[in-house]
């Protein structure tokens, strides 16, 4: 078998440039996980893939064509984004609206075929929310990127601390402040502590160094979390 080594450069230069293409263009239309993509989104992301694609592994064809094409719909999709936060109308159209599925406990047939769904599509999801029991839902709405989004009755609901008349201490986001034995002096800044103060904590804690650390989290309270490296626990076979 002959090896063509310049037509493996050429994929490889091809493969390395819609991959900078599809990068630049993903971060300029910012963050989204796939179950958040609407229609317009999904349609979107098939065609900069296939251009992708098509421009890396088809070596008859313009390169720079596939780039600008996967750029055209990356701008596109851009400006249909900045519109539709701007219009409600244009949001409507492109994003379209949730759908209610079932009202005050009733099985809504028509809006089920409007979004192509059948009874046990819906138990499906309905099920996936935690609800295996339908007289239990008191609204089940499909949201515009498929997501089912369920509402259960009253006297199904879970009890929250204010509904037992509770008080609960504050809580907040833990900071990172060692990871992979490196300080993050950022976090321990925006937790109003210093170096000093860390390396103090760690010494009371046993600790002469961050070398042993994997991950050590600050809360609010002033609570220092560590986590060894290699701490010798084998994790439970229970997925065989």
């Amino acid at each position: 078998m002959n090896i063509d080594f310049k037509e493996l450069w050429d994929v490889t230069f091809r493969a390395i440039s819609s991959l900078i293409t599809l990068f630049l263009v993903t971060k300029m239309l910012g963050k989204k996980q796939v179950s958040q993509l609407s229609l317009f989104d999904y349609v979107i992301g098939i065609s900069i893939g296939n251009f992708a694609a098509e421009m890396t592994i088809n070596l008859e064809s313009n390169e720079l064509n596939g780039i600008l094409a996967v750029i055209i719909f990356g701008v596109v999709a851009y400006i249909v984004s900045w519109a539709t936060m701007k219009s409600i109308v244009l949001r409507r159209f492109f994003m379209g609206t949730p759908t209610i599925l079932i009202q005050n406990g009733k099985i809504l047939e028509d809006n089920l075929r409007k979004v192509k769904f059948d009874i046990n599509d819906m138990l499906e999801e309905v099920r996936g929310a935690g609800y295996f029991d339908l007289s239990q839902v008191e609204y089940a709405i499909m949201e515009v990127n498929g997501n089912l989004s369920v509402l259960p009755k009253p006297d199904y609901r879970p009890l929250t601390p204010k509904d037992m008349n509770l008080k609960v201490n504050r809580e907040s986001i833990c900071a990172n402040v060692i990871i992979d034995s490196k300080i993050m002096h950022k976090n321990l800044h925006n937790m109003n502590k210093d170096e000093k103060w860390l390396l103090k904590e760690l010494k009371v804690k046993g600790y002469t160094d961050t070398a042993k650390i994997l991950l050590a989290t600050l809360d609010i309270d002033e609570k220092l979390t560590i986590y060894e490296k290699n701490n010798g626990v084998k994790p439970t076979d229970i997925f065989e």
